[in-house]
């Protein structure tokens, strides 16, 4: 398997002040709450504004220093791990989640930017303009790529990536984990990804973002995942490049402005039409609660 890479910066504002609270082991722990507004250019020449709320942990000395220098609306920049866990519920059904592991917080100023340097939010919370929101990831697929269609013919690929990363505990052990992810690209990317295989590695360049919708029961659920606007294909281990191999890195496809912005906020239609081996859908297909695999 490909050696795996996991790296996620964001820079936003905090949205409320953080709690301080200790494990029974006496371990700190502080959970930050930030926001951010990334800028990106659709399809259509236009730019807007990609709204992301997210939450990450740090731990022991630095969660302790940095209760106490952050505040609502302290501008942060964050260096971050994916990381991927599960759990059982009380009822004994098996949970998952993909969080942020934080690495490296520093406080930062505001720096250049033109107008108010943050937007309130509906609950009066300082959510940065401008900010970043970045991840780089190398895994290998864990299922074949999902290629569909939606109603107006936009192309979009589901992949489900393994990072598999070595590590040496507090103990001084070495150690294996594996994280799962979901990534989401459209278009011209999307179907460039069509063909991708279970245990190819690639190279995925996204956002950090947040699905939310309404389960069986009437609860709110959430779903973290990647929307990518980039995909290098790796080679295994032992193989040669082949210069007639598809690449999923078009022009159109890796610039990270062109392809960053949700299809409904791009309306235009494909200009290629669905071909007929593919599942069309009626509607944007929901995430999964569990990933599947």
């Amino acid at each position: 398997m490909a050696r795996g890479f996991n790296s996620v910066q964001l820079i936003g504002t905090v949205t409320q002040k953080p709690e301080l609270r200790y494990a029974a082991s006496g371990l700190a722990i502080l959970n930050i709450n930030f926001a951010g507004s990334d800028t990106v250019l659709g399809d259509d020449g236009q730019t807007r504004d990609l709204t992301w709320y997210h939450r990450t942990t740090v731990f022991d000395k630095q969660a302790e220093i940095l209760a106490d220098q952050l505040e609502e609306g302290t501008p942060i920049f964050v260096d971050a791990r994916l990381n991927y866990r599960t759990w059982e519920d009380p009822g004994g059904q098996r949970k998952n989640s993909l969080d942020l592991r934080a690495i490296r917080i520093d406080l930062l100023d505001f720096g250049v930017r033109g107008g108010d340097a943050t937007l309130a939010d509906a609950r009066g919370q300082a959510r940065l303009k401008d900010a970043l929101n970045t991840v780089t990831l190398i895994g290998n697929l864990t299922r074949d790529a999902e290629l569909r269609y939606t109603p107006n013919g936009q192309a979009v690929t589901r992949l489900g990536v393994a990072i598999n990363e070595q590590y040496r505990d507090r103990s001084g052990q070495d150690r294996e984990s594996t994280h799962y992810v979901d990534v989401q690209v459209w278009r011209e990317l999307a179907e460039g990804c069509g063909d991708l295989k279970k245990g190819d590695p690639v190279l995925v360049v996204g956002r950090f973002v947040t699905d939310s919708w309404e389960g069986n029961d009437g609860s709110k659920r959430y779903q973290n995942r990647i929307e990518g606007h980039r995909v290098e294909f790796l080679l295994r281990p032992g193989s040669r490049p082949n210069a007639s191999s598809p690449t999923a890195s078009s022009p159109t496809a890796s610039s990270p402005t062109a392809n960053s912005a949700h299809p409904a906020n791009t309306p235009a239609p494909s200009s290629n039409p669905a071909p007929s081996n593919k599942l069309d859908i009626d509607e944007e297909f929901p995430p999964e609660e569990d990933l599947p695999f």
